[in-house]
């Protein structure tokens, strides 16, 4: 682990980027610019004091999930996040399989949707960025553990989550999910990932094993999805997917139509859930 070089190329990293860039609020005047080192901190999911030790080259060396999280804060390019693993002496992520690093171009435009739930998630269903808003409608799922992140695991594995969809909406949801996560396994036979996730499902969840014996194939793609707020009740919203097709991420966008009901409940949450979940920080 070169120290000395990763401080050095974090320090930079952050120099150049400004919060509206990362998705954040300006705030007050900056004495310096770029980000604050708190700011870095907070979109990567880690203690001030832990990255303020990277910065000044006397940390320990970050563990693959943490570089992938500050590669996914400095809004990296590939070459630039192969470079971070490189200096804290890792090897890359591998591209033939999935990758968790986010494209700087993805994550600015989940940055501009500041009214509209917006979250990135690979195509087999785990979460890999989130704006305010959709921390605001389904929670903040980056700050849970990696092994909580994935739509398709909870839905089937943690009664809870089934909290966030109307019951009758659940056979529908497990079809879908089922039939995408079949497609991609087929897709990217030797993808460790998805293999992997139809072989955790199928042992821990009858209703998983009952819908991957129908053989249903289906991707995701545009759909209608109804949402259980506690605060705003129920929102119908429009579901549109943007692929990346070469690291297999989906852009899921949540959207409702002007001058529906659900189209002004969205604008309560936007008010309410963002002050609730700024409450709960405190």
């Amino acid at each position: 682990m070169n120290r000395a070089e990763l401080a050095d190329f974090l320090r930079r990293g952050r120099a150049r980027l400004a919060p509206p860039d990362v998705g954040l609020a300006p705030g007050s005047r900056r004495r310096t610019p770029g980000l604050r080192r708190e700011e870095v901190a907070q979109l990567a999911g880690m203690s001030v004091d832990y990255y303020t030790r990277l910065e000044q080259s006397r940390g320990p060396r970050p563990s693959r999930q943490m570089l992938t999280a500050l590669a996914r804060a400095l809004r990296l390019t590939d070459d630039e996040r192969d470079h971070l693993f490189h200096l804290a002496g890792e090897e890359p992520p591998r591209h033939a399989t999935g990758s968790e690093h986010v494209r700087p171009g993805l994550l600015l435009i989940l940055d501009r949707l500041h009214d509209t739930p917006a979250q990135v998630v690979t195509d087999h269903g785990e979460v890999l960025a989130q704006n305010a808003m959709a921390r605001a409608l389904v929670g903040d799922v980056m700050s849970r553990p990696p092994r909580e992140r994935n739509l398709t695991r909870n839905f089937f594995l943690d009664p809870d989550s089934r909290a966030l969809f109307p019951p009758e909406d659940f056979d529908g949801l497990a079809r879908s999910q089922v039939a995408n996560l079949r497609a991609v396994a087929a897709a990217r036979p030797d993808d460790p990932e998805p293999a992997g996730l139809v072989a955790e499902l199928l042992a821990g969840s009858e209703e998983f094993a009952r819908l991957w014996d129908e053989h249903e194939v289906a991707r995701r793609e545009h759909a209608t999805k109804r949402f259980v707020h506690p605060l705003v009740g129920l929102l119908e919203l429009d579901c549109e997917v943007m692929v990346s097709h070469r690291h297999r991420h989906l852009l899921v966008v949540h959207s409702a139509r002007p001058g529906t009901e659900a189209h002004e409940r969205l604008q309560l949450l936007r008010v309410v859930g963002l002050q609730d979940m700024t409450a709960g920080t405190r």
